[in-house]
């Protein structure tokens, strides 16, 4: 029996070593980074993309804007060069999903808090109510932090060219006034080229966890 397993050490030395290379080569394979997607219209459902871009296979960025902030402040692209920011679409007396879609913005705001890389940008899609003073008291109702989010209104058709041309994030309301909006509870990833890597359910905390995650997995990229 002593004499079986001398002959055959080495060879279970060997099946040993390359077994835990094997796995090993399994598991990075499988857990190989993979880049988040760089979404384009028309890989966007047509209802939340204007007509003028449903077609746009590539080269889609968010548009250059001019808007003010809670504290009445301009707010343009360049607060937010070379950085990733998470952005959505809602309105400060909206009483169904934006309550949910704040807290999760704010929740999202505790986690970055202390990461200079990402911002957040939320846009009201009533200006003509969303005033700075009325942004302003919204913003210290649900604990704001100026630097880290900044809730921005301006020229209604300027926000409504954004979020259907820019983010692909909001309805056509056909039914009502001149370039009022349907919002989603979508919030969308931006990288720092200004490109869209990801839609999320702002209403949902699984969708909150994944957002926290890819923000991880891009700032990987470089």
């Amino acid at each position: 029996m002593l004499s079986f397993f001398k002959v055959y050490k080495k060879f279970a030395i060997v099946f040993a070593i390359l077994s835990i290379i094997i796995i090993v080569i399994i598991y990075n394979t499988l857990n190989i980074y993979q880049p988040l997607p760089i979404y384009q219209p028309t890989m966007v459902s047509t209802e939340l993309v204007d007509s003028t871009i449903q077609y746009q296979k590539k080269y889609h960025k968010i548009a250059d804007f001019l808007l003010t902030n809670q504290n009445g402040k301009t707010i343009t692209q360049a607060n937010y060069k070379d950085k990733i920011y998470v952005a959505d679409f809602f309105f400060t007396t909206c009483q169904t999903i934006c309550p949910i879609m704040t807290d999760h913005m704010a929740s999202i705001q505790k986690e970055i808090i202390n990461d200079d890389e990402v911002l957040l940008l939320s846009h009201t899609v009533t200006p003509e109510i969303d005033t700075v003073a009325q942004l302003k008291r919204y913003a210290v109702e649900k604990g704001v932090i100026d630097r880290k989010w900044n809730l921005v209104t301006g020229n209604k058709e300027q926000i409504y060219n954004l979020a259907r041309k820019s983010y692909l994030a909001v309805k056509d309301n056909p039914y009502t006034g001149k370039y009022d909006m349907i919002h989603t509870e979508n919030f969308m990833l931006i990288d720092k080229k200004r490109q869209i890597r990801g839609f999320y359910d702002g209403t949902k905390p699984e969708d909150i966890d994944k957002l926290l995650k890819d923000i991880k997995h891009l700032k990987k990229e470089k």
